[in-house]
């Protein structure tokens, strides 16, 4: 009965929602934070809508992406990421995933990375994936079962990578069985058309995120002939159907005046971009050249302009290794991600190519227990500086203990170069690093990250 209560009191704050949702006022998304506020019991999550309300009341340029979701999208896909990523992930499943911690004695990750297949007709330099073998390839019920996992632990978004996530045929069968939940699919962008974009309004669920490396001569410079023409339609395409993208960029010491340049952030918010993801260069995967890693003032030049777009460009902006002192370090190893490839091997980060278990033998709540995964979280508590929050390219020290743990495995030939060959060099990189990060860490963030953020816990 109580359940019964509960759950009528959700769906009608969630009907509430999306009828408020055609309208993308100020006052109107305001009204929306009130009512998005009455889900969540965590105070954390509570504190987090009333700072939004206060970016509203500011008039902040973040505000314009969901004012976007609200004016700009398709309404199959604008209803799917209010009732899926907002009410199911971030607002009811925080406290699904707290009765989880509860029970299991630890809190679940956020999100889950899944590479469902290593198939694509690309050969990028550099690629992070590339020594995978392009055979390997998840069933359908294996994935399946990951979602069903992961949603039983509170977390309904997960993130598809790769290979190229569109090669594998049956994919939109998984975006339609788990309706809801929030899919952000990496793809490379060659395979959208129109008879996809279709596909794409019909489940709601979906948003692509398009890899790139700059403008026309980056970005076919390294992913062949025509690409970014390629990518450019499929954007236009995606516009004009109403649909929400993102672009996705590796920052390499070849790119960085391209994506740090405030025109060509305009180009993206012109053609429509809703998100920029960042990454840094790993020498990882195929033909690893530590030459392509940015260097340390090229790192710290794209922490920084991250920071300026965010306060001036209608855009949301995720950085994932500069990001340290938002989400409190290192996110690895089930602290708030992991990532399962297309083996079925469980790693602790898309970029670290080593694994202790395997979905076909162990269930992810037992995974995410491991001995290993145990270890990461301890030594992610140990770093005071968040924007040295790596345990590859930071602290490779730690990343080539735990790569040695017991019961640690690669997860492809040549996985282990980055901490055998390459161990001089990476950690030249993280001493040079080191002293314009501790330098910046002193000067900009003189607060502390609040210590529950980085225990050793599962923290959320």
């Amino acid at each position: 009965m109580l359940y019964g209560l509960k759950k009528y009191s959700r769906d009608k704050i969630v009907s509430m929602l999306l009828s408020l949702a055609t309208n993308s006022s100020n006052e109107n998304l305001a009204r929306m934070t009130r009512l998005m506020e009455l889900i969540p019991k965590k105070e954390y999550y509570k504190e987090r809508i009333r700072w939004i309300r206060g970016l509203i009341r500011d008039n902040h340029p973040g505000i314009e992406f969901p004012r976007r979701i609200l004016r700009d999208l398709h309404p199959n896909q604008r209803d799917k990421w209010i009732t899926n990523l907002l009410v199911n992930h971030l607002l009811s499943g925080t406290n699904k995933r707290k009765i989880w911690q509860e029970r299991e004695g630890y809190y679940p990750p956020s999100t889950v990375v899944i590479s469902p297949t290593m198939k694509c007709n690309l050969d990028c330099y550099g690629c992070y994936a590339g020594d995978y073998q392009k055979t390997l390839e998840l069933s359908l019920e294996e994935i399946d079962s990951v979602l069903v996992q992961m949603k039983e632990m509170g977390v309904y978004f997960a993130v598809i990578s790769g290979g190229e996530p569109f090669f594998k045929q049956d994919i939109f069968e998984i975006f339609r069985k788990h309706s809801d939940m929030a899919f952000l699919v990496f793809t490379h962008g060659g395979l959208i058309d129109e008879r996809m974009v279709q596909r794409l309004i019909e489940v709601g669920n979906v948003m692509p995120s398009f890899s790139l490396e700059g403008y026309r001569e980056e970005t076919d410079e390294r992913r062949g002939p025509g690409h970014f023409h390629k990518v450019m339609h499929a954007m236009d395409l995606l516009r004009d159907a109403g649909l929400s993208f993102c672009s996705s960029f590796t920052q390499t010491s070849r790119n960085t005046n391209i994506i740090t340049d405030a025109s060509f952030i305009d180009m993206l918010v012109q053609k429509g971009c809703f998100a920029m993801w960042l990454f840094s260069y790993v020498p990882i995967g195929r033909n690893p050249k530590i030459t392509l890693m940015p260097s340390p003032e090229q790192r710290d030049l794209m922490r920084r302009t991250t920071i300026e777009y965010r306060a001036t460009k209608p855009m949301l902006f995720i950085d994932f290794w500069n990001d340290g002192p938002i989400i409190s370090g290192c996110i690895a190893g089930g602290r708030k991600y992991f990532h399962v490839n297309a083996n079925g091997d469980v790693e602790p980060c898309v970029f670290c190519h080593f694994a202790a278990d395997n979905i076909r033998r162990t269930p992810l709540r037992e995974a995410l227990r491991s001995p290993l995964f145990a270890k990461i979280r301890e030594r992610q508590g140990e770093h005071d500086n968040l924007l040295r929050p790596c345990m590859l390219i930071d602290h490779p020290d730690v990343g080539r203990e735990l790569f040695r743990s017991q019961g640690a495995y690669a997860t492809h030939d040549g996985a282990a170069d980055i901490f055998t060959e390459l161990s001089g060099a990476m950690d030249r990189y993280a001493e040079r690093y080191a002293e314009l990060a501790d330098a910046a860490w002193e000067r900009e963030f003189a607060v502390p990250a609040l210590p529950d953020k980085r225990s050793g816990n599962l923290s959320g």
